[in-house]
């Protein structure tokens, strides 16, 4: 009896909370059947651990809230209201500022009823939700305007408040600007002008037409099927054609090479190392804005990583994992095949966070395999993540465990509504009007079914990510350990080529600028127009005006700081693909003939056409 109330316990230490050292990370095993626990007679011992109890509670909680932690929001909340309210002064000033605003509504109506049209405060310059002209009459200017007041005020609210920390006073503002979008008059059928015009014009054609689209949205997210218009896009029919040869696979990553369409080649090769967040075919969409087509047509030998979608048999895969059995491999694939070559690197998002740290393990053992190193929206200090660290304290990210405990990995819908509230306005609210009270369809593009094509992340993996670089932003502390022992980029001397965008809510250009602090080689950093996405895939020719700014840093110079540098840097009008091309060119040495795919005698036999089989994982 002693016996089997000693193996119970041991059974319930294996489902408690893991242990959160950075030098040890243990996570549990899945979450527990409650029906074959009880049946086996040790479920009252399971519940004697509240670790258990209070995790499947978390799980299910957090399929409710979609995965955002409410005791993070309370606490933010309160620190918030208690700090404001022992500050009679900041109640003075906003109470002032309320009577302010409505002397300058009333000014403005009485103005407006004579003509006057000038408005009392102008919206942001990226919002964009009362440009109709319709909205200068009365009523909707006063209802437009006393919004855009209000929101002002509540701004002021929830900022500056003396003793509320940072992180709590931006999550405030933030959920407080979400819920006054919520209600604004550009929301609602009878307070829009445009609409009101629309359906007046169509005789309500246009309202059918939304309710009809909204049924038809509902069904297919009900289904689990993509957006309207995606099935146009065929990963390996009209996306992802660059032709090409699955050369390695591994439980992880099909290592894809593509055929060249020169006879000759620069002698050393690239490889692409795409975040496991996304599919890699963003860089190999349409022919026409394939950045892998570009730089295979421009006598390249192209290398991409594929990574496999997990799901919940994949929960255990860490950041270890990804290393060894992602880059490491990739690398390794590639010196067989493209022997003696060095090889120019290039990391996209996360994986340009990974491709970092290898390239920093790599260089404090000597390994000098990397010729160079190109990140695309890719941070290495995550101190300053920007609205994305909304999402990640220590109760969120427990929250995200607890989740990801009970599933085995990361929903992509879970994360997308975290990406979708920092965009409301365009991704949310202005699709709602523009679909359902509008009743008219976007037209879908090769980058937004791309989109809707999402991937899942291991909980393993997820974890440890989230802890160790936006918790304890150990890479850029020197704490970040791979195989045992501590890395620093700093120990990286293969030049770097660092692309950030202006409007990146993922990765903050001034982010990613921190490479400047952290890197002791040669740095060219370009900002380029457009955000995390469009202002990566800038093929040229491009229908819209796109341009960037550049400078390399040498080892030896002086910091200079990022809005010290942006002002000094005058744009220059274009694409920056042929700049990158044009600095990978410089820094390889010389041309070689054109490599097939594969190389069978050294153990990586061609094992099927590109795209492969990983990609097509949903």
């Amino acid at each position: 009896m002693v016996h089997a109330k000693s193996d119970s316990r041991t059974k319930v230490s294996q489902l408690v909370r893991p242990s959160r050292s950075s030098d040890k990370q243990v996570l549990p095993t899945p979450a527990p059947d409650l029906a074959q626990l009880a049946a086996e007679g040790w479920l009252g011992e399971v519940f004697r651990s509240h670790h258990v109890y209070d995790r499947l509670y978390h799980a299910w909680l957090g399929r409710v809230t979609l995965g955002l932690s409410p005791a993070a929001l309370w606490q933010a909340y309160f620190d918030w209201s208690l700090h404001l309210a022992m500050a009679p002064g900041k109640q003075t000033e906003l109470a002032v500022k309320a009577m302010r605003k409505a002397s300058r509504l009333y000014r403005y109506s009485t103005r407006s009823l004579a003509g006057d049209s000038t408005p009392c405060i102008e919206p942001l310059p990226q919002d964009h939700r009362f440009e109709h002209p319709g909205w200068q009459r009365w009523p909707f200017n006063l209802w437009y305007q006393s919004f855009l007041l209000g929101q002002q005020w509540w701004y002021n609210a929830t900022t500056e408040v003396d003793g509320v920390t940072q992180h709590h006073e931006n999550a405030v503002e933030f959920a407080a600007r979400q819920w006054l979008d919520l209600f604004s008059p550009s929301n609602f059928m009878f307070s829009n002008p445009e609409v009101i015009e629309a359906t007046v014009a169509e005789q309500g054609a246009n309202l059918v037409r939304g309710w009809n689209n909204l049924i038809y949205d509902w069904e297919r997210s009900l289904g689990g099927n993509p957006p309207k218009g995606a099935e146009r896009y065929q990963v390996g029919g009209n996306v992802a054609t660059t032709p090409g040869k699955v050369v390695h696979r591994n439980r992880l990553i099909e290592l894809i090479q593509y055929e060249p369409t020169t006879k000759t080649v620069q002698y050393e090769p690239v490889l692409i190392v795409p975040a496991w967040i996304m599919k890699y075919y963003i860089l190999d969409l349409s022919a026409h804005n394939s950045l892998v087509r570009y730089l295979v047509d421009n006598g390249h030998t192209v290398f991409m990583v594929s990574w496999k979608n997990p799901t919940a048999e994949d929960r255990d895969l860490g950041m270890a994992d990804y290393l060894a059995l992602g880059v490491d491999t990739a690398l390794a694939a590639i010196q067989h095949i493209v022997p003696d070559a060095r090889v120019h690197a290039a990391g996209y998002c996360l994986g340009g966070t990974l491709l970092t740290v290898a390239a920093a393990a790599m260089a404090g053992t000597g390994d000098d395999r990397l010729a160079s190193i190109t990140s695309f929206a890719a941070q290495t200090d995550f101190a300053e993540a920007g609205e994305l660290m909304l999402f990640i304290d220590e109760s969120q990210v427990t929250f995200l465990e607890d989740l990801m405990w009970e599933q085995g990995c990361l929903d992509a819908k879970q994360m997308a509504g975290a990406f979708q509230m920092l965009r409301s306005n365009d991704l949310i609210w202005s699709r709602l009007v523009h679909e359902y009270l509008m009743g008219k369809r976007g037209e879908m593009s090769d980058l937004m079914a791309w989109n809707a094509d999402s991937t899942r992340m291991p909980y393993r993996m997820h974890s440890e990510y989230l802890r160790q670089f936006f918790l304890g932003n150990q890479l850029a502390a020197g704490q970040y350990k791979v195989r045992g022992r501590v890395i620093a980029v700093s120990d990286i001397r293969a030049p770097m080529f660092v692309v950030a965008t202006e409007r990146d809510h993922i990765a903050p250009w001034r982010s990613v600028y921190k490479i400047h602090l952290l890197a002791d080689t040669e740095v060219s950093f370009l900002l380029t127009s457009g955000g995390h996405n469009v202002g990566i895939v800038s093929e040229p020719n491009h229908h819209r005006g796109r341009y960037y700014r550049l400078t390399t840093r040498s080892e030896t110079d002086r910091y200079v700081d990022p809005d010290a540098w942006l002002a000094s840097q005058e744009p220059v009008t274009g694409s920056w693909w042929p700049t990158w091309l044009a600095w990978l060119d410089e820094r390889s040495s010389g041309e070689t003939d054109a490599r097939p795919p594969g190389a069978r005698d050294k153990g990586y036999p061609v094992l099927g056409d590109a795209p492969g089989t990983y990609v097509l994982q949903k």
